[in-house]
């Protein structure tokens, strides 16, 4: 498969410019410059910057500059210590991947979808001096698999707006069914040769996301190991069915027995043979492990799935660098911190 140099193994930093508070104390504390540094010492050649909208402009779509600037001093801190930049449009007005009933509608009103395409008019031509070094998300997450005709219509649009202002800068396109590994195969051909499909993994979710209040159903105090044993996975996902949603929504049974490295193998092998039908690279925008889940557990699941990236050349970023309940830097992990980033 063609890899994607220079985005091979990064970090995300999320709850800063994207599910952050938007106060300016926040802002200007949640990532400094010596996170950036760290970030290269940790062995990253990138980092993924989500952002949300409300960072950058108002409900009435008046320009914040002060979100803009947040952006670049950013891509100028990684620009000192030589890191790419992935820049994710994480909200985009009347769409976001955590508020399904409040988004819908969004592929069916122009007015709604013209101000995306203004958003990334702008956000490409601030940016498109850049474009070594950075690569352009259109939108984090698209939901559910009936919206992929509107979506890739709606991503058509979006790459032409980016390729007026930008015209070799790489494009990363995701699936629906939230980015998931299985979407991959509806996406549209590419436009072009700068563009990089993008996929979300955070299978099992009963292991990743277990005990997450967000998740449906999910008990909070539930637990669970990993590896474990089929059976036992199977009969969790009937208590949490949100569990069975994305990459596991068919074939389950099958998917389960694999668990391991041969799990990850076996879930890639699509996507990869997609991208390799049409000469893209793979990019995997989001992987990771909540902090209540047991860190011996958390770090034999980073070592299969880093096996399969490596496996295939897939790049990748985890979620996320600091808090937001998957912080690496944070003091769960701290027993295993020096190990766990041999395998991002």
């Amino acid at each position: 498969m063609k890899i994607l140099e220079g985005f091979q193994k990064g970090v995300n930093l999320g709850g800063w410019l994207s599910q952050g508070s938007k106060e300016k104390k926040h802002l200007d504390t949640f990532i400094l410059e010596e996170d950036i540094k760290r970030i290269k010492e940790m062995g990253c050649d990138h980092l993924r910057l989500p952002v949300d909208y409300e960072n950058i402009e108002d409900e009435d779509g008046n320009i914040k500059e002060q979100g803009f600037n947040y952006i670049k001093t950013c891509v100028l801190w990684c620009k000192k210590y030589g890191l790419n930049v992935v820049l994710d449009l994480h909200k985009t007005p009347g769409y976001v991947f955590d508020d399904i009933e409040n988004s819908k509608g969004f592929f069916e009103n122009d007015a709604l979808k013209e101000r995306f395409l203004v958003i990334w008019d702008r956000l490409s031509s601030r940016f498109s001096e850049y474009s070594d070094m950075m690569m352009f998300e259109m939108l984090n997450e698209v939901t559910d698999f009936s919206y992929k005709d509107l979506w890739n219509d709606l991503a058509e649009k979006c790459i032409k707006v980016i390729r007026k202002n930008a015209p070799t800068v790489k494009i990363l396109y995701g699936g629906v069914g939230y980015s998931a590994v299985n979407s991959v195969k509806y996406l549209n051909p590419p436009y072009d040769d700068n563009i990089v499909y993008n996929v979300h993994c955070y299978e099992p979710l009963i292991f990743t996301h277990q005990g997450a209040h967000w998740v449906d159903k999910m008990p909070r105090d539930f637990r669970i190991s990993y590896p474990c044993d089929y059976d036992k996975y199977l009969e969790l996902t009937k208590v949490v069915p949100a569990a069975v949603c994305g990459a596991l929504k068919d074939d389950i049974e099958e998917k389960l027995r694999k668990m391991g490295k041969d799990f990850f193998i076996s879930l890639f092998k699509e996507p990869v043979e997609y991208a390799e039908k049409y000469n893209v690279s793979l990019y995997c925008g989001e992987y990771g492990i909540i902090d209540l889940a047991e860190p011996e557990s958390s770090l034999r699941w980073l070592k299969d799935i880093n096996y399969a990236f490596v496996h295939y050349g897939i790049g990748r970023a985890i979620w996320s660098y600091k808090e937001m309940d998957f912080g690496i830097i944070d003091k769960h992990y701290e027993p295993i911190f020096e190990e766990l980033i041999k395998y991002l």
